[in-house]
């Protein structure tokens, strides 16, 4: 089962560690998190103590509100059930008990600069990201005009190069060579560098480049939702079987999430980074509500059919 540590979760929201300084190496399995107010109280019946616990200023005004002895009383019974983790939110007054408590039963006890609901949603998106089961596959992933655009196909075709021409166009690199991939929920993929390739393109006869030094940091960006699957592919003059006006609708599934598809033959007359930029704008059109394919053949078949009623007419 994957998980993810509390130093983990420390670095990544740079949080603040206070206490339970053995505990960092407490494990994760969740990504949901609690906001203890009615254990607090005393009930510890429903206590999720898989989950990080997160302690807001009406939280924290609660536990303030108690007396010495019920605090330590609260605090005990809480700390012994082992949730992961406290954190306390931006402005909250972290009372001692927790710090003492926390290095007895080395329970972290950690200090955000966010506020609460600012808090839960980075904190969220991170353990999502980190417990999501991951895969990776050999591409380029760009961020074109918004569109998340997953560039696959055999090596030796020039994805880096199409790549670079796209970033010196103005677009965005993600990731190239290696994408990891992780699905947030179904219907969400999100693609990203290994953390040793972020920022650097391979090409060939050039060598590893930093696109963030070359063309500034619009360049790239960390992580993209993918929304379309282009693979690149040699012309074969043998295959008849390309689509030519775009009416079928095609799609690849990773995980259990199903993904727009485009194969686009490519031979040295045809500008690929053009063809690639052509079928994100495509994709994005179609998401707008305008198919121009589909106009197209509505069109031909008006046409189709009024030449056939002339011709009857004729008759």
């Amino acid at each position: 089962m994957t998980s993810v540590t509390i130093k983990e979760v420390i670095e990544g929201l740079r949080l603040e560690l206070l206490a339970g300084h053995d505990g960092v190496s407490r494990k994760v399995f969740n990504p949901a998190l609690v906001k203890p107010g009615i254990e607090l109280a005393g009930m510890l019946e429903f206590y999720e103590n898989d989950r990080i616990q997160i302690m807001g200023s009406k939280e924290a005004a609660f536990f303030h509100s108690l007396e010495p002895e019920l605090q330590e009383e609260r605090i005990k019974a809480l700390f012994e059930k082992d949730a992961p983790a406290f954190i306390f939110t931006k402005n909250v007054d972290v009372p001692e008990v927790f710090i003492h408590y926390g290095d007895i039963y080395n329970i972290p006890i950690l200090k955000s600069f966010y506020k609460t609901t600012s808090l839960v949603s980075e904190l969220y998106s991170f353990l999502q990201a980190a417990l999501a089961e991951r895969t990776t596959m050999h591409g380029v992933l760009l961020d074109i005009n918004g569109v998340g655009v997953l560039m696959t196909g055999k090596s030796g075709l020039g994805k880096s190069e199409v790549a670079l021409e796209l970033i010196r166009r103005g677009y965005i690199l993600v990731a190239d060579d290696t994408v990891e991939i992780y699905q947030v929920e179904k219907g969400i993929l999100v693609g990203e560098a290994p953390k040793v390739l972020k920022k650097y393109l391979e090409i060939r006869g050039v060598g590893v480049v930093n696109v963030v030094y070359l063309y500034g940091v619009k360049s790239y960006r960390e992580k993209k939702r993918i929304s379309l699957i282009v693979e690149l592919q040699k012309w074969d003059d043998d295959n008849q079987n390309y689509d030519r006006l775009g009416l079928k609708a095609d799609r690849r599934k990773i995980f259990d999430t199903y993904v727009s598809y485009a194969a686009l033959p490519i031979t040295e007359a045809r500008n690929a980074a053009t063809l690639v930029e052509a079928a994100a704008f495509d994709y994005k059109s179609k998401n707008l509500g305008y198919n121009s394919a589909e106009e197209f053949n509505k069109k031909l078949n008006e046409y189709i059919k009024l030449n056939q009623e002339n011709d009857n007419e004729e008759d």
